[in-house]
């Protein structure tokens, strides 16, 4: 790691968390444990490895990043906002009436979202749409996206995976949010797109799986995805509700917010957390 060490990462990723859990419990609504567990993978992406600036977040030549698992948006909105799209007093007026922050992406009201997302499966369309006109246009900007585990049972991703293969879409990179688990229970339990990685290879996709909580394996396999001639997806297995002990591994917390006593818990072990960086 140079430029922003690894340990700076990690406390970004720690400032990130703490975002959502305020975010969530604001709102009194929303989805805390998928946020939580791809915060390594957009902390890596906003604040060290994609070319973009909060201050021209409309600039024709910056990558491009589409959340699409939409749901997740809580941990879009406290990376943007701690890379400084917007203050972070916004994130507590999250799914509130009028407020910039809605429960899905907006790419109209949000600067820094470029894609507005939520019907799962079409992120990842859109992802590949935007890499074929940089394809067309000669740019040399990345596009990356970030699916869930349960939205992959969507049809429309392996019509969306087909068509990257075919058409060398090269700039683009997918990570799959490999946590195990969906709303109504475990992947296997619902309908397990296992092995994800040998279904993207016959699509004719680059694959890479890592530990998607190690920023070091995501540097690697992004290294790895710039060398390729083809799509890469990058299958991350992560903790579901990571960071906060009681939502590790938990189901119940894909979509609920916690009540005060919990938000307080929360709050002190991700603070706690904090301070192991300081």
């Amino acid at each position: 790691m140079d430029e922003i060490t690894k340990k700076e990462l990690e406390k970004i990723a720690c400032k990130v968390r703490i975002g959502i859990i305020e975010g969530v419990h604001a709102a009194k609504s929303g989805h805390p444990g998928g946020s939580l567990s791809c915060a390594e993978i957009l902390t890596y992406l906003y604040f060290k490895h994609m070319n973009i600036n909060p201050k021209n977040p409309k600039d024709e030549n910056r990558d491009r990043f589409v959340l699409s698992k939409g749901h997740a948006a809580p941990v879009l909105y406290s990376v943007l906002a701690n890379r400084g799209y917007f203050d972070v007093s916004e994130l507590e007026s999250l799914r509130h009436i009028g407020a910039m922050l809605q429960g899905h992406p907006d790419m109209k009201g949000i600067p820094g979202v470029d894609m507005s997302t939520g019907s799962l499966g079409q992120g990842i369309s859109a992802a590949c749409g935007m890499a074929l006109s940089a394809k067309h246009f000669g740019k040399n900007f990345n596009v990356y996206t970030v699916l869930g585990d349960g939205e992959i049972e969507e049809g429309q991703v392996w019509e969306a995976a087909m068509f990257a293969g075919n058409k060398g879409l090269s700039n683009l990179v997918a990570f799959v949010d490999f946590n195990n688990l969906q709303i109504d229970g475990t992947i296997d339990e619902v309908n397990s797109a296992k092995p994800i990685d040998k279904k993207f290879e016959a699509f004719n996709w680059n694959t890479v799986c890592i530990d998607g909580n190690d920023f070091e394996q995501i540097e690697n396999a992004l290294k790895e995805a710039e060398n390729s001639d083809k799509p890469t997806a990058i299958i991350a297995s992560t903790v579901k509700g990571k960071g906060v002990s009681y939502m590790e591994n938990a189901v119940n917390w894909h979509g609920a917010a916690p009540n005060d006593e919990l938000y307080e818990q929360a709050i002190k072990e991700l603070k706690a957390q904090l301070e192991t960086f300081n």
